[in-house]
């Protein structure tokens, strides 16, 4: 099967940019399994927009912003501060300083919204 142009010239730019996507994916995820995921994720999701990437003054910042981007939705899901365990507690430990938590919370509410959103969910979680 006889590859098109665009197709040849995606490959092309997969090949020379890969190795830059990866370091800039470890730097991020800290993992070479995730890592390698996420440059995956992104030069598929440059594939499918590839007409439109290659037009642009740098392809290559291009693919840099939507590792990013896509490294930070991935972050965003809730799946992604899942561990796996070797066995199931039976049930959770609530062993941490209530009355800590409870002053976090009371400054939490003193704070804007756009302060609590900055903190994030991990937060009230303590």
């Amino acid at each position: 099967m006889a590859l098109t142009r665009s197709t040849q010239d995606f490959e092309e730019f997969a090949k020379a940019r890969t190795p830059q996507l990866y370091r800039s994916a470890w730097l991020l995820a800290g993992e070479h399994h995730l890592a390698e995921d996420l440059v995956q994720e992104t030069l598929a999701k440059l594939y499918r927009a590839w007409r439109r990437v290659e037009q642009t003054d740098n392809p290559a910042a291009y693919a840099q912003t939507v590792l990013a981007r896509t490294y930070i939705s991935q972050r965003r899901r809730r799946s992604s501060t899942e561990r796996p365990v070797e066995r199931t507690p039976d049930r959770a430990d609530r062993t941490g300083d209530h009355e800590l938590r409870l002053s976090l919370l009371q400054a939490m509410a003193e704070l804007s919204p756009l302060g609590r959103a900055v903190l994030g969910d991990e937060a009230v979680h303590l």
